[in-house]
């Protein structure tokens, strides 16, 4: 990669978003879309599983058990993803990015829509998987074309507002909890249903997009098309340092995400619980049974809490992954990841410790920095993994890094179930995997900087 000259000096516009196409502004629309529903199919998993999981469950199964089944689900899906991102970043490096979209985006359509059919656990677990090929998938070429369509001066911005589109799918997958999971006569299978919509999308895609400049240019210099796209080449002299750091960089991300930020939600719920327990005359010493038996003469209302919960703690995601962007280009892609990254830790270790203690309105304000801080390094994936990379394994690497990462966090999930169920408990747990944003601070300030540089072929 050499500097780029098109970076603003003295004399160019200081506007980031100067010159800037109406085609390359579509760009970024449709692969906004594509991350937003990609982001929904994940996300209404988690808005449901509390309701979901125990009806596909014997009568009287246990809460811990359900817990359990719900992480190995979420084990899937992670799974599903890393190997996703590393079969369609291939196919978009050899295919094409628009062509590859449209079939990730019908997979894991088709697949969400599948789900509200399930008849027992199991088939939540292997549908979760097969969503998570896709969802993967697309993340990898869409963030490898907008990184492509967009000038060096602009991939910062670009990149931050693909990645932090995802708050809208959490938004979504939010509603989709609220308003039909909650509603009785609806319920969790619904929420899957709607899942089917984002096949629509792959009409426009097919309409409006050509492959990106540099990829046509590139296929037509390679001698053997299929050299774009090999996984072995990421491991090659000069590249494999660089997957490395990208793929250590992406488990801290996705451990830290599904081990700490997920349960932003969870907080809420607690916290409602606890309070109906306390209006209901229990003490610490209370037995489970007369526990569960006052949280089902609640459950509309705590579920209410806990999507408020889930809600606010995306709104401050959202704003993180947003900021992530200019904050990069101000500070670099390496200080931009660690001050996250110690933000994470503060805010992580601050709320599993003492999130009982606050009143409402603090402890709302709390969860919104718990999750600026939590999550807005992940816009970073998508500016930063795309600059690591050669344009024949830019979709490719860049899925790898992200997608295959999420093996170490499945692991990580089942191992997590499995200790609150043999009683290490939720606060115990989540302080303790927050300490995994140090390791995001060593790893980033070993990568190199690529801010101002053009992409390389």
């Amino acid at each position: 990669m050499t500097p780029d000259s098109r970076h603003p000096t003295p004399n160019s516009p200081a506007r980031w978003y100067s010159g800037i196409t109406g085609y390359q502004w579509l760009v970024l629309a449709i692969a906004s879309l594509g991350w937003i529903f990609d982001v929904f199919e994940g996300q209404v998993f988690v808005a449901s599983m509390n309701e979901a999981m125990p009806s596909l469950l014997p009568a009287g199964t246990g809460e811990a058990t359900s817990k359990l089944y719900n992480n190995i689900a979420l084990g899937a899906f992670l799974a599903g993803g890393a190997f996703g991102g590393v079969v369609f970043g291939a196919l978009g490096d050899r295919i094409g990015r628009a062509r590859t979209m449209v079939i990730t985006i019908l997979m894991y359509s088709f697949f969400t829509c599948l789900t509200a059919f399930s008849q027992t656990w199991w088939h939540v677990v292997v549908l979760r998987f097969l969503v998570a090929l896709g969802v993967g998938g697309e993340w990898a070429v869409a963030s490898a074309m907008v990184a492509e369509v967009f000038p060096p001066r602009a991939r910062a911005w670009s990149g931050a507002i693909f990645h932090g589109s995802s708050v809208l799918g959490t938004y979504l997958a939010v509603a989709a909890g609220a308003f039909i999971v909650n509603d009785p006569r609806l319920g969790w299978r619904w929420g899957f249903g709607i899942g089917a919509l984002p096949a629509l999308l792959t009409l426009w895609i097919r309409w409006q997009l050509r492959e990106p400049e540099t990829w046509v240019v590139d296929r037509q210099r390679q001698a053997e098309p299929a050299a774009a796209g090999r996984l072995l080449d990421l491991f090659a002299p000069g590249i494999a340092s660089k997957t490395l750091l990208g793929f250590t960089l992406a488990v801290v991300g996705l451990a830290t995400f599904w081990g700490v930020h997920i349960y932003g939600k969870d907080f809420a719920q607690r916290r409602a619980r606890h309070d109906f327990e306390l209006q209901a005359g229990l003490t610490d010493d209370a037995s489970s049974g007369a526990r569960q038996a006052i949280w089902k003469e609640h459950q509309q209302q705590i579920k209410s809490y806990e999507m408020q919960g889930m809600f606010l703690t995306t709104t401050g995601g959202g704003l993180g992954l947003l900021a992530f962007g200019p904050i990069c280009e101000w500070l670099g892609r390496r200080k931009a990841f660690v001050l996250f990254h110690l933000g994470g830790l503060a805010l992580g270790v601050l709320l599993f410790q003492t999130y009982q203690q606050w009143g409402s309105a603090l402890f709302g304000m709390l969860l919104v920095l718990f999750g600026f801080w939590t999550l807005g390094m992940h816009a970073g994936y998508a500016i930063y993994f795309p600059e690591l990379y050669p344009t024949r394994l830019r979709s490719l690497g860049s899925g790898f890094c992200f997608n295959f990462a999420r093996f170490t966090t499945a692991v990580m999930l089942v191992v997590n179930g499995y200790l609150q169920q043999h009683h290490v408990s939720f606060e115990t747990a989540g302080t303790f995997l927050s300490f995994l944003f140090l390791a995001g601070v060593v790893i980033a300030w070993l990568g190199p900087e690529t801010k101002g540089t053009t992409l390389s072929s």
